[in-house]
């Protein structure tokens, strides 16, 4: 990616916006920001005051028990999500219906201590916000239920169940047969199983779950089902049958819990290394969710967004892609992961593609409690582009994901009106991707003291080492 520019060298407005013309994409920018501006103004939620404009993004840990019980590891994020000043936390982990469903052997899931392992997690992170002087009562906390479908790797190696075959993405994870494809009947028992961890986040307290539709797990696989036959395929009444009968089992298991969705709003192709390890398109035939004749189609993402309100929806997280195939879509970053590719564009672009398609969705759904991601990237001018997307009404909150691993109280900073503390501003290293991929615990070793001494610090810096030798 030669062409690419880092951030860090555009320290003035001037050069900033002048980065962003000869790029040829817009992104609104504030002059000041203010500590009492829109990022610090309420905003009600099903019947819920939330106290801020920013939120904290899911994430998958690659730090839980072999059986799926959080350790201080995990205790630790979530405390840390709970000091950040963010007044909705978007899931604090991406937690597994069912063993079998994980993305990796270290992932939180269902098992038979669920419940009090949830409450614990819970009750750490209120602690901690309670413990900076804020109030909970405008604290807006949910659980992120997931089933990592294709990409499931509950025990170290691909065991994938999928929506449909593809031949690009089949070869990814070693699919040879249709043993793999997960049955009408096996989808119908599953989603009970997202209704029953549902009933168990009611009963420990959390606000709301969100029914995870994105990043090419099965939620968002089944949506590109096009040629699956029978109930979960074909239209998008069948394409969305799953997503949508899930919502509908949460309403009926835990009818006072609040619901979301974190949905790729868009998706390209699969990428892969090409000339030099930058990313180019592989030939496929399958159509993507979001994605007609190369390029972002909204169509039937509004469409879905229809059926998910009536459904019962209040809460819509937006992101895009997959980490698994597309990277650069979905977590514009200018250090790529250690088994991923150079990017194809600048990033501004892939942040600019996922804040613009944010708007125009809020603008067709403005009843819609709307979470937008992508935000990281932009370092220093994360704030000033934040409030003037909350203040133009192009999204309701600003989801930080990654920057929640470096800079946790980036949210309270910027709300006191406190300068960003650069040295803890994530620079998308993507080191907090690297290291999990290749079996370490999860968590930002560039920049979080805590991380930059722990053991797997040398062994991940010697795993980088031999992977640009490669490379060269």
């Amino acid at each position: 990616m030669s062409t690419a520019i880092k951030l860090t060298r555009l320290r003035k407005r001037a050069q900033f916006e002048q980065r962003l013309e000869d790029l040829g994409v817009r992104l609104p920018i504030d002059h000041e920001v203010e500590s009492d501006g829109p990022l610090s103004q309420t905003f009600e939620i099903a019947g819920r005051a939330v106290g801020n404009r920013f939120c904290v993004l899911p994430m998958e840990g690659w730090d839980a028990t072999a059986d799926g019980r959080p350790t201080e590891l995990v205790l630790r994020r979530w405390q840390r999500f709970g000091q950040s000043g963010a007044k909705l936390i978007w899931g604090g982990e991406a937690y597994a219906v069912v063993p079998e469903g994980r993305a990796n052997p270290n992932q939180l899931s269902r098992n038979p201590e669920s419940e009090g392992d949830l409450a614990e997690l819970r009750a750490a992170l209120i602690t901690a916000h309670e413990a900076k002087g804020d109030s909970s009562q405008d604290l807006l906390v949910g659980l992120q239920l997931t089933h990592s479908g294709r990409y499931s790797r509950p025990h170290g190696s691909p065991s994938p169940r999928t929506a449909f075959r593809d031949p690009v993405l089949d070869t990814r994870v070693g699919i040879t047969s249709d043993a793999a494809l997960l049955s009408d009947g096996e989808l119908d028992e599953l989603i009970g199983h997202y209704a029953a961890v549902a009933r168990i986040a009611r009963n420990v307290g959390f606000d709301f779950v969100d029914v995870k539709a994105c990043h090419g797990y099965l939620g968002h696989e089944l949506l590109s089902a096009r040629e699956r036959p029978g109930p979960y395929g074909g239209d998008l009444a069948g394409r969305s049958r799953f997503l949508l009968q899930t919502v509908e089992a949460v309403r009926r298991e835990a009818s006072d819990l609040a619901i979301g969705v974190r949905l790729s709003i868009f998706d390209l192709g699969p990428y892969q290394a090409g000339e030099e390890g930058v990313g180019r398109a592989q030939e496929t035939a399958h159509r993507a969710f979001g994605h007609s004749d190369g390029k972002v189609d909204l169509l039937e993402t509004n469409q879905l967004l229809s059926l998910l309100k009536e459904a019962g929806v209040s809460l819509l997280c937006t992101t895009a892609g997959s980490p698994y195939y597309n990277p650069h879509s979905q977590r514009p970053a200018f250090y790529p992961p250690s088994d991923g590719y150079e990017s194809p564009e600048d990033p501004l672009v892939g942040v600019a593609r996922q804040i613009h398609a944010t708007a125009q969705l809020k603008q067709q759904h403005p009843d819609l409690g709307i979470v937008g991601s992508a935000y990281t990237y932009l370092q220093e001018w994360l704030p000033q582009v934040a409030q003037a997307v909350v203040r133009e009404q192009g999204a309701d909150f600003i989801g930080l994901g990654r920057m929640m691993l470096s800079y946790p109280e980036l949210p309270r900073d910027v709300l006191q009106g406190d300068p960003l503390k650069r040295a803890l501003v994530c620079r998308t290293f993507s080191d907090c991707t690297t290291a999990p991929r290749n079996g370490l615990v999860s968590g930002c070793y560039p920049i979080d003291p805590f991380y930059k001494r722990r053991p797997e610090a040398d062994v991940l810096a010697e795993l980088k080492r031999s992977a640009r030798q490669s490379q060269t």
